[in-house]
């Protein structure tokens, strides 16, 4: 399948070799044009502007930062002249801009998706990226190996934007139990606890997740690079709560997890990793 990235971050430059990998002919458009350097040798086509994708590729996928960037790209995309053409769109931005991609897709007669994912540039390697999907089923019916070439595990979940919001509502999930066991953490050690021996004993209780078996090795090396950052963090509490809001529904802890994090981005420590909610803790308790 002849398929266009645009956006290649973190997640984006990924998504890419691994559609390179599974051998479909792939052309890749990036803000920052060194970024597409690797990809070149690797085989990929490199665009000079994103409309340029409609005219090499059936399929678009996007991958950009936030709402403004998703809005510039599917404007250019648009006005290019996709008719025909299938926009999956895997960032992370919120319902309300997703309904105006869908207005200018429709517009213009392309299909589009609604694909956020649930990973990290590391997952997105090893094979195991989890996909939400939601837009017209027939879109689906038609994308879906190609998204199972991204990741395995694949859900669909409606027609509208239910994906938008599933994806908010996971990332809400991961951001309390992140404050959650900075708390625990913290607790413990306050009272002599080992941090080790109390993440091994976590993660194999009844609330171990993957998540906090994930984060174990990195919290006992007191490592926060980050795989996920305070900043991106406290960007999508923002998208959750708006939707909530939408909805007239309270997300309580949320609002105050966002808060925490915005005390973290106020010490300079937005680019880390967002369990740097355990050390802005620690200092709070003097540890």
């Amino acid at each position: 399948m002849q398929v266009a990235v645009l956006g290649l971050g973190k997640m984006g430059e990924p998504i890419a070799r691994r559609l390179l990998d599974a051998g479909h002919t792939l052309c890749v458009w990036n803000r920052t044009a060194k970024k597409t350097a690797g990809l070149a040798e690797a085989g990929a086509e490199v665009l000079t502007a994103a409309g340029d994708a409609c005219r090499s590729a059936d399929v678009l996928v996007t991958m950009v930062l936030d709402d403004a960037a998703l809005l510039e790209v599917t404007d250019e995309l648009f006005s290019a002249g996709a008719k025909g053409r299938v926009l999956i769109d895997m960032s992370t931005v919120s319902p309300a801009a997703s309904r105006r991609v869908a207005e200018a897709a429709n517009a213009a007669g392309a299909g589009y998706l609604r694909a956020p994912v649930s990973g990290n540039p590391s997952v997105v390697e090893a094979g195991n990226l989890g996909i939400m999907v939601s837009g017209d089923e027939q879109v689906f019916a038609r994308t879906e190996t190609l998204l199972r070439d991204i990741g395995p595990n694949v859900f669909y979940v409606g027609g509208g934007e239910e994906a938008r919001v599933l994806k908010l509502a996971l990332n809400l999930m991961i951001a309390a139990t992140a404050q959650a066991i900075a708390e625990a953490l913290v607790l413990g050690e306050a009272h002599g606890l080992d941090r080790a021996k109390m993440l091994e004993v976590m993660g194999a209780s009844a609330v171990g997740s993957p998540f906090v078996k994930y984060k174990t090795a990195a919290l006992v090396a007191e490592d926060y690079s980050a795989t996920f950052t305070g900043r991106a963090m406290w960007k999508d509490l923002s998208l959750a709560l708006a939707a909530a809001h939408e909805a007239g529904a309270p997300l309580p802890v949320t609002a105050q997890v966002q808060q925490l994090l915005e005390g973290c981005i106020g010490s300079g420590w937005g680019d880390d990793d967002l369990m740097m909610l355990l050390p802005r803790l620690r200092r709070e308790a003097g540890l």
